[in-house]
Formats: structure tokens, C-alpha cells, sequence
């Protein structure tokens, strides 16, 4: 070091003081770092020296070291003083651990804190936590392995504690700041905002402040290549990446949340793997190599559970029924006058019929799940099924995943069901403006597949429209919202349900709302656009919500009115062509299904 410069001045250039950041006097001495290696991160604009410390060197950090305090940009909530984050130093990176319980945040006491191992391998162990920010004590233990493999960085961890375990983050500092994507999408520059992001449906806060990821893959995009964090589960947990910028590095927290319905006082947390490839294609395919094995995806072409007519299909066609209000668009007889004409169009064995609100008022009768009589009751239902299937179209009703009525009379037989979050607190799906006044609707219960009341009715729902009416598939709506909830695994509650439906019916295809990656696995088709990366596992048409012809109403759905584009005709290249039918769709915009039928043919190659 040049006599010009000073201890403190060195220490500024690297973020490891200001803003509250402490290196412990003797990590300086036992870690001196190396000297004339450059990075240049997009935030910073110019070289920076990275600091490397011997590996096992304890660094006595706090939760505002290295990042901007007070935050330049966006943000999120965090505490209004320095929580001890004592870190060990791997690699390029220093790794640091918080546990959390039903009632507080623990962290590492610097005291207890041991590490032993070399550059290859290392094991950090805690025999006692911290809290109130240091101030306070609490027995337990944390033991972290951290180890090479390859290029990259993989660690797990043992926490043990008086309370149960609710979830463990792991802290990683000296991450390059650069463009950022969340569960392998598009790369974006965040200049100095904070970022948080939740898998999968936000980690169960849809509604919250951060995104939402389909996997948890965290990618940066530097000048140079890519880092990348990936979780190395093999069980569909909720996981979270929440990253706070500093001048020249991200302070990262990977955080895994264990299992909302268990108590346990003993976790292992799964491992992460952390590494620099040269271009995002590399990391997300190491990404994908482990979530191929961990839920057992099979490529279109192989799958099992994809039958004969979905692999020709050409177009699906929505035809939207009654809405929440009692709006009629579409009853049973207008929807087979609607299938007889589009016979003559293109080959009917071609296309899906997808029927939302089959059974009455949209979402309002969930989870009855019985013909509307309205709508021309069972003997007009009967008639459009037979007489569709005749034409040699295909007929698939819709089901809400997660979704009950709690003012209906069926409602105590399945209470017991509903989603409790980690917390306990019960997750309603009252994010929903259903009649205009303005206000999120309350009367709707978000269910839980893991809970054997509600998986048996609605297995029992489905099973029995399959065995009376011969559909040849159904609809799982929000089938990708998992909420971690305290009174079983969703997710292996809705794999339940759809082998069951599978070895009874097997004939007959299970259709998704969206995706995540787990859902794959049990999952073929579902009615969002999956992109190159999932389409190779399952197909996508387009949502029901899509703008229709004319007005572009979205039918039965919530979202009102949306701009139909009549140089594309509103369809997607990355999805089955869609053609959505609402009310004057048949009456006024003939000419346009007209077009995106002959679109749809012209896709498939149907002459």
C-alpha cells in the first residue's frame, strides 16, 4: 500500500466504512488483500479494486455495510439501525447468515463464531445467536458449509433453535452491480433501487412490493459476464432474492423459507450454488440442469401425459360465459351455433373450446361446480358437449385452483382449507374489484390443495363433470399461485390432485393457468405465454383475459376493456393462436374470426 494513502482511505475506496460497515482489526491484519485485480460494474462507471480476504477471515459487518444508506432509490423495509452481520470471507465474497422465527430476527454472535477449512472447503460454525440488535443473546447453533465445485460457489447450512424455524437468509456481499433478471427473465438496469423478487407468486406476496419468479435464478449482467445465484432445492419451496446497492456491489440476500406446516426446530437449509459464467444461456442452463432432475421435467415430445389431439392442435377458441354480475355472453346454445359455424371454417379436431363460466356467475358460484341453468341448464349443456364433440371439437371447462365462496352453503364443509401464510394469518383472495364499487371484494377464500377437504371436493367436482359429460380436459385457474401455508403442502397437494384425475381419467389433459417451474413436471399446456426456455417442456395458449375483436373486452374476466390490434389480430407468436368470443363477437366481428382462423391454419399448415 502506498505510503500516500492511507488505512482509512483504502477502506473508504473499497465501501468497507461509511454507512456504518466495521472490519474487525484483526481480519486487516490475518487478510491482506490483493492488489491490482480490476472490475468495472456498470453502477460504479469505472475500475474498482476487488478485496479479497484469506478464506475463514471473520468480517465484523452490520446491516448497513457497503450499501447507500440513506437509500437513492427505491426501497424497501429494513431496520433503523445496524443488526450484526458478521460475515466469513470465500471465494471473492463474504457470506453472512440471519434465522428467523414466528417472533424475531436472530443473527450471528461474533463471539461464538467459528471457521475451519481452507479455499476449497469451509465450515462456519455459530453456538449462539444474537438479537435486539446485539444487545441480547439466545441459545442455538448454525453450522455452514461453503465449498468449491468447479468454477462456482455452492453452501448449505444446519440451523437449530428453541423455536421453530421459519425461514434462513443468507447474506453475500461483493456482488457486481451490473443489469439485473429474476427467475431467468429479461435483464433490466436498476440504477441505484433496491430489488426484491419471490418464488414462486411473489413467495406468496403476489400483491407485495417485489416481483415474482417462476424459478429462483438471480442473474447479473456485467460488462464482462454473468453472475448468478441459483437454489439447488429439490422440493418446491418459497425463496427470495432481495438486493441493496452500494457504490460498487450488491449486498444480496438469498433467503429460503422452510415449510409453512411444520414446526421445526431443526432445519436443513438446501444448498445454493453462486458463480461468474460468460453469458446469461450459460447460467440458466446450469440452472436448469438441476431443475430438470429435482421435478422430473420431460420435453414436449416425450411427455406422457400430452394426449394425440393436443400435440395437432391448432387454435383454442374461449367462449365466455356468465359474468360475475350475471351478464349472459354467451349461453349453451349460442355457443354451439358458434361451434357449428367454426366447422366450416377449420378442422374441428384441431381446435380446443375453452369454457370459463360454465357454471353460472364467474367466481361468485366457486366451488359449487354445477351446470347453470341460466346458461340452458344440464339438458343444454349435455347438447353443446355431444353435438361439439360430434363436429370433432374439443371441450375443456374451467375450475378455480384455490378459490371458494365463503357466503355459499357449502362453505363449512371445506373452511378448515382455507390458506394460512407463515404467520397464520389467512390469505384471502380479495385482491379483486369484481363489481365496481371500487374496493377490493372480501367474500373469496384462497384454498389450499394441500389440505385433503378442499383437494377431495374439487377432485370430486372435476371427476364427476368428466364421468357425466365426457369433457377431454380442465382448466386449473391461479393453479401457479403457491402460497406456503400452514396447513399443507400446496404443491404436493396439486400434483395429488392431478395424478389422481390422471389415473381415473387418463384420457383426459390437465390445462394450467401459469406456471412454475415444478409445475411443469405434472403440467403440459397452460394459457400464458411460456417463452423458448419453458415452452420446451410444456405448449401455451393465451389467456382468456386477451382483448376480444371489436371493443377487445375481456369477457368474463375482471380486467374490462383492452385494445384489440387488428394488423396482428391481438395473437401472440409464442403461443397457440386464440380466438376469444364475447358477446357481438359471432353478430358483429365475424370477418375477424374469419382472419384469425385462417391465421391459425396457416400456423399449423392447413391447407
Amino acid at each position: 500500500m502506498s505510503d500516500s494513502v492511507t488505512r482509512r482511505d483504502w477502506l473508504k475506496t473499497m465501501g468497507l466504512v461509511g454507512a456504518g460497515a466495521l472490519v474487525a482489526p484483526d481480519a486487516l491484519q490475518r487478510a491482506a488483500p490483493a492488489t491490482g485485480q480490476l472490475a468495472t460494474t456498470p453502477a460504479a462507471g469505472a475500475a474498482t479494486p476487488i478485496v479479497r480476504h484469506a478464506a475463514g477471515t471473520i468480517l465484523d459487518l452490520v446491516s448497513t455495510s457497503e450499501i447507500f444508506i440513506p437509500p437513492r432509490g427505491r426501497s424497501f423495509q429494513k431496520f433503523s439501525f445496524d443488526f450484526p452481520e458478521p460475515s466469513v470471507a470465500f471465494g471473492d465474497y463474504t457470506f453472512g447468515f440471519l434465522v428467523f422465527t414466528d417472533e424475531n430476527t436472530y443473527g450471528l454472535d461474533r463471539a461464538a463464531i467459528r471457521a475451519d477449512g481452507n479455499g476449497d472447503a469451509l465450515t462456519l460454525t455459530c453456538d449462539r445467536f444474537v438479537w435486539a440488535g446485539g444487545q441480547q443473546t439466545e441459545p442455538g447453533r448454525l453450522t455452514a458449509s461453503l465449498r468449491r465445485n468447479g468454477g462456482a460457489i455452492e453452501w448449505d447450512a444446519v440451523v437449530e433453535m428453541e423455536r421453530p424455524v421459519k425461514s434462513v437468509t443468507t447474506i453475500v456481499r461483493s456482488v457486481p452491480r451490473g443489469h439485473v433478471s429474476f427467475g431467468a427473465g429479461g435483464f433490466r438496469d436498476p440504477h441505484d433501487d433496491e430489488m426484491l423478487a419471490g418464488y414462486a407468486f411473489g413467495a406468496g406476496d403476489l400483491n407485495g412490493p417485489g416481483g415474482s419468479m417462476t424459478t429462483p435464478l438471480l442473474m447479473i449482467q456485467t460488462p464482462t459476464d454473468v453472475f448468478y445465484v441459483s437454489s439447488l432445492d429439490d422440493h418446491m419451496r418459497p425463496k427470495r432474492f432481495y438486493l441493496a446497492p452500494g457504490e460498487t456491489s450488491y449486498r444480496v440476500e438469498a433467503v429460503y423459507e422452510h415449510d409453512g406446516w411444520r414446526e421445526d426446530r431443526k432445519v436443513a437449509v438446501p444448498a445454493w450454488r453462486l458463480g461468474r459464467v460468460v453469458n446469461e444461456q450459460d447460467a440458466t442452463a446450469l440452472h436448469m440442469q438441476h431443475v430438470e432432475k429435482a421435478f422430473s421435467l420431460k420435453s414436449w415430445e416425450t411427455r406422457t401425459d400430452v394426449p394425440a389431439w393436443m400435440r395437432k392442435l391448432a387454435m383454442v377458441t374461449t367462449l365466455h360465459g356468465m359474468h360475475y354480475t350475471g351478464y349472459m355472453f354467451n349461453d349453451f346454445a349460442k355457443m354451439l351455433e358458434i361451434l357449428r359455424w367454426m366447422a366450416t371454417q377449420i378442422p374441428a379436431d384441431r381446435v380446443l373450446v375453452f369454457l370459463p363460466a360454465w357454471d353460472g356467475r364467474y367466481y361468485w358460484d366457486y366451488p359449487t361446480y354445477t351446470v347453470s341453468d341460466r346458461m340452458g341448464g344440464e339438458a343444454g349443456f349435455r347438447r353443446l358437449i355431444d353435438e361439439g364433440h360430434k363436429l370433432g371439437f374439443k371441450l375443456m371447462p374451467m375450475y378455480g385452483t384455490n378459490a371458494a365462496n365463503t357466503k355459499l352453503p357449502s362453505w363449512p364443509k371445506i373452511a378448515n382449507a382455507v390458506t394460512r401464510k407463515i404467520d397464520g394469518n389467512v390469505y384471502n383472495l380479495d385482491w379483486v374489484d369484481w363489481n365496481n364499487d371500487r374496493h377490493g371484494d372480501g367474500w373469496l377464500a384462497y384454498m389450499n390443495l394441500g389440505a385433503d377437504a378442499w383437494r377431495e371436493h374439487l377432485e370430486g367436482r372435476i371427476s364427476d363433470m368428466i364421468t357425466r359429460y365426457g369433457v377431454d380436459a380442465y382448466f386449473l385457474d391461479i393453479v401457479g399461485g403457491h402460497v406456503n401455508s400452514t396447513n399443507g403442502d400446496m404443491h404436493e397437494g396439486t400434483r395429488q390432485l392431478v395424478e389422481s384425475l390422471r389415473a381415473k381419467h387418463p384420457q383426459v389433459a390437465c390445462v394450467g393457468e401459469m406456471p412454475y417451474d415444478a409445475l411443469h413436471g405434472f403440467i403440459p399446456m397452460f394459457q400464458v405465454g411460456l417463452g423458448p426456455l419453458w415452452s420446451k417442456y410444456s405448449h401455451a395458449y393465451q389467456h382468456l383475459s386477451s382483448p376480444a375483436p371489436g371493443r377487445g373486452s375481456s369477457g368474463v374476466h375482471e380486467s374490462g376493456f383492452g385494445r384489440f390490434n387488428s394488423e396482428t389480430l391481438s395473437l401472440s407468436p409464442s403461443s397457440i393462436p386464440t380466438l376469444q368470443v364475447v358477446d357481438d363477437t359471432f353478430t358483429s366481428h365475424r370477418d375477424v374470426m374469419t382472419a384469425i382462423i385462417q391465421r391459425a391454419k396457416q400456423r399449423a399448415g392447413i391447407v
